[in-house]
């Protein structure tokens, strides 16, 4: 609202109060002096009347004299306006009789009964009524009466509205003509007022809209006339105090509007890690919006003496501009050690492929540099990141580019960090990471696609198990980190015996698996000839100059001569190359029809032996113990199965798949987590207890009851049983692991991801279900001592893990060295044959001492 406005308004609504204030005040005032008069001249009138009527009733008069009276009075020209009314009482009546009178109203008749006089006002008249009593000189007529009784009222009845209606209008006729004038005159003040104001509001506004940047605020001048109003002279100069108060504090608005896009950009998507470069260079672009840089850079540390320098260009400039700004970046950086002989640096140029080349003249290329630095990186990580701007002689640049590169520090070396570790992760996802092979994830997922492919084009594939020949001997006789090399130079021989498109993948440990599409058994028995001579003239040379050799023995088996699905044809290699053993070694098992025969019919055979097995209840649960990494103390152990069979205990992987097939799964999960929580019960354990579920008895909905039924029996609280699911095996069952894994968190069990790292979605699970604990691949730990690659990977999944409240446990931990190397990492929990082999009993950790070397 404007000013102006809201006087008038306010003006209007105080005249309007006031003029009816007035015309109320003035109203009740002249009513009131009306209804007085009345009262007034209705007692004079009365009293005349009374005195008249004494005067004749003394000298005596007849009845018709009397009726004369009254009429004269009731009509008489003196009285116009007025009425008036004699009453004769009862006491009258009685001696003189009763005459032709109007009926009383109840003021008249209670005048005549108690001798009270009585006023009223209605139809805009005043009502008088004066009881008659007697006095003394009256006793001489009213023998029958005593002084101070009542003989008769008079009513006298006076109109009085049309008298005041007059008054009121002649009053109002005359005030007219003030009112139209008060009006006029406070019209024309509030005209000036709301003029000379919008005057100095229209004067300020056109000076603050002419500010657009710095320079036009150093120009805001409000004007210097002193005010005819105090209020608006105040006003003006907290303008002008505002006005040099900003001029010595502002900054650009691009600069701040600048730096607010640019947070806005800090978002790390998987956009952003995969095409970090092109994201670098856009924001480049983006600073070069605001203040000239030419060149941004950033230096990583790729090993001890190894950097990357990488710099990026607003422009495509020519060979000259390029070298000139490459010794201005290496000048810069000559001063920090780190980057001095005999460490290497190698630079890269990235620079708008769509931009013309540009040759920049000395006085662009002579700038200054600013820099920023991490005094500890680690591989992998940004070591510092510089601009090269004519920006920096500008103090109000150089603090922006300062909170600029201090940010950029981070969120290019985040960028960059987490694009290598998800590079690695990525690649060890599907790679072992000792031998550089495809892992035994990998392995299924090929043979199960090149099995489908067969069938649909009615062809064959041939699969080789490989297995290494007496190769615990070279562990235990020259250690595990030779056994390590060893089988590195395995891997090499045998890829280099096998033909282009044939897939080669470590399965675990010594064991080597190779599937060949398009082939059949002579072609298979050709390529596996090559792999054992392949291997026959492989060596190692040894610390003590002997030289260490080895064979291996393969297993064939041919799709779909031998087997129609993945796992029966693996089965059938398998039982292949374990009969290349028993024949004597360093050969290659091939397949007979009566091969065939046997090889299922020890399958059924062990497949009943299973089932009775199960049936008479001979599940025995083993405990491996898990160690808190920090204190060494016994935290958790894992619940492993062994079957009975024909008096011999068989471990899990000899069985289970036996047991998934023929039905029976989800019976031998209850039982071993029965028996399990029975011990833990006697044996007083209060940590975790781990039990591995198989997918496929998940699949049945009366095994979750079996479960919650069997842990509520034992009285062990839900908050201390975890559950692992191995992500390799979770792949067919995404929907109804989701919805098992919520009921199992909801009754307060634990859940782990087992052998993460192992297969493709690893990361896809762990964002999916709400796991408790991680249990890295093992391979990925046994590896660490000799592998950077190795460390990087666990220390990027301990990472991660962190970052998501979930708790790490790393297996396969078999030594001194591998447990301080988790303890530096800052995992929480190790596990192996350091900590502790399975056993019957839960027993104490062996080996877990704490090691000298602080977590992180």
């Amino acid at each position: 609202m404007k000013v102006r406005n809201f006087i008038l308004a306010t003006s209007a609504a105080v005249g309007t109060v006031f003029l009816s204030g007035s015309w109320w005040a003035i109203s009740e005032g002249f009513e009131g002096s009306f209804r007085e008069h009345a009262r007034s001249q209705a007692e004079d009138v009365a009293r005349l009347t009374f005195s008249a009527m004494y005067e004749i009733m003394s000298q005596g008069w007849t009845r018709e004299q009397a009726e004369r009276f009254l009429a004269n009075v009731r009509s008489g020209p003196g009285w116009k306006g007025f009425r008036v009314e004699i009453y004769r009482g009862p006491l009258v009546e009685e001696t003189y009789g009763v005459i032709d009178q109007p009926d009383p109203s109840p003021d008249v008749r209670r005048a005549l009964d108690h001798g009270e006089r009585r006023e009223s006002i209605a139809d805009d008249a005043h009502r008088s009524v004066f009881p008659l009593k007697a006095e003394a000189h009256c006793l001489g007529c009213h023998t029958n009466a005593r002084e101070g009784m009542v003989l008769g009222a008079i009513e006298v009845r006076q109109p009085y509205g049309g008298v005041l209606e007059s008054a009121r209008m002649n009053y109002y006729m005359a005030a007219v003509p003030s009112l139209l004038l008060g009006l006029l005159l406070a019209s024309g003040a509030v005209w000036w007022v709301g003029r000379r104001i919008s005057r100095s509001v229209n004067e300020v506004e056109e000076r603050l809209e002419s500010i657009s940047n710095i320079s036009d605020l150093r120009h805001l001048v409000v004007a210097r006339d002193r005010h005819p109003f105090y209020e608006i002279e105040r006003i003006n100069t907290a303008i002008s105090s505002l006005a040099s108060r900003l001029r010595s504090i502002a900054v650009d608005k691009d600069i701040l509007l600048f730096e607010i896009g640019l947070l806005e950009k800090f978002v790390i998507t998987s956009d952003v890690i995969r095409d970090w470069r092109i994201y670098v260079g856009q924001l480049l672009r983006d600073i070069n919006t605001i203040i000239d840089a030419h060149v941004l850079f950033s230096v990583f540390q790729i090993d001890d003496e190894l950097f990357d320098i990488e710099i990026f260009w607003h422009c495509s400039p020519d060979d000259a501009s390029r070298r000139h700004i490459e010794a201005t970046v290496r000048e810069a950086l000559k001063d920090d050690p780190r980057f001095s002989a005999p460490a290497t640096l190698h630079v890269h140029h990235h620079f708008p492929e769509d931009a013309p080349p540009v040759s920049l003249d000395e006085a662009h290329l002579t700038l200054r540099v600013k820099s920023f630095f991490v005094d500890r990186p680690k591989i992998g990580s940004i070591v510092g990141i510089g601009v090269h701007s004519d920006a920096l002689v500008d103090h109000t640049h150089h603090l922006v580019l300062d909170s600029i590169l201090s940010t950029l520090l981070n969120v290019v070396g985040s960028i960059k960090a987490i694009h290598k570790y998800t590079r690695d992760l990525e690649y060890y996802a599907t790679r072992d990471p000792l031998t550089d092979l495809y892992n035994q994830r990998v392995f299924w997922e090929m043979l199960s696609y090149e099995i489908g492919r067969c069938q649909r084009h009615s062809a064959k594939t041939t699969l080789l198990v490989i297995d290494l020949d007496n190769f615990k001997l070279i562990n235990d006789h020259y250690g595990h980190a030779v056994g390590d090399q060893f089988l590195q130079e395995l891997a090499r021989a045998i890829r280099g015996a096998l033909r282009a498109g044939d897939i080669l993948a470590r399965y675990g440990g010594d064991e080597f698996t190779v599937v060949l599409p398009e082939a059949d058994m002579e072609q298979g028995y050709t390529v596996g000839k090559r792999i054992l001579e392949a291997v026959g003239s492989t060596t190692l040379d040894a610390a003590d100059g002997s030289k260490i050799r080895a064979s291996v023995s393969i297993g064939l088996a041919v799709y779909p001569d031998h087997a129609s699905e993945p796992k029966d044809m693996f089965l059938f290699a398998d039982n292949m190359m374990y009969r290349a053993k028993s024949e004597g070694k360093e050969r290659i098992a091939l397949p007979s029809e009566e091969d065939v025969m046997a090889v299922f019919r020890d399958v059924s055979e062990m497949g009943v032996a299973v089932l009775a097995a199960v049936n008479e209840r001979r599940v025995i649960p083993f405990f491996q113990p898990i160690a808190g990494v920090a204190d060494g103390k016994l935290a958790a152990v894992e619940v492993l199965s062994r079957l009975e069979v024909n008096g011999e205990l068989l471990r899990a992987d000899q069985f289970i798949e036996i047991a998934e097939k023929i039905g029976i799964i989800h019976r031998l999960d209850a039982i071993v987590i029965e028996a399990a929580l029975d011990q833990v019960k006697r044996s007083n354990f209060d940590g975790y207890i781990f039990f591995n579920l198989s997918p496929r008895a998940l699949v049945l909905s009366e095994f979750a009851r079996t479960l919650r039924t069997v842990v509520q029996e034992s009285g062990i609280p839900p908050e201390r049983i975890v559950f692992e699911i191995t992500e390799r095996d979770t792949v067919k069952n995404l929907s109804l692991l989701e919805r098992f894994f919520a009921d199992l968190k909801a009754e307060g069990f634990g859940l782990a991801i087992d052998d993460f790292g192992s297969g493709f979605s690893s990361f896809h699970y762990l964002r999916r279900f709400p796991f408790d604990f991680l249990k890295i691949e093992g391979d990925f730990i046994a590896n660490m001592v000799h592998s950077e690659r190795d460390r990087i990977f666990v220390r990027s999944i301990t990472e991660l893990a962190r970052a998501l409240n979930i708790q790490v446990i790393a297996e396969f931990v078999e030594s001194a060295e591998v447990l301080e190397m988790l303890a530096s990492l800052g995992i929480d929990f190790a596990q192996g044959y350091h900590i502790g082999r399975p056993d019957r009993s839960i027993r104490p950790v062996t080996g877990a001492e704490r090691p000298n070397v602080l977590p992180c």
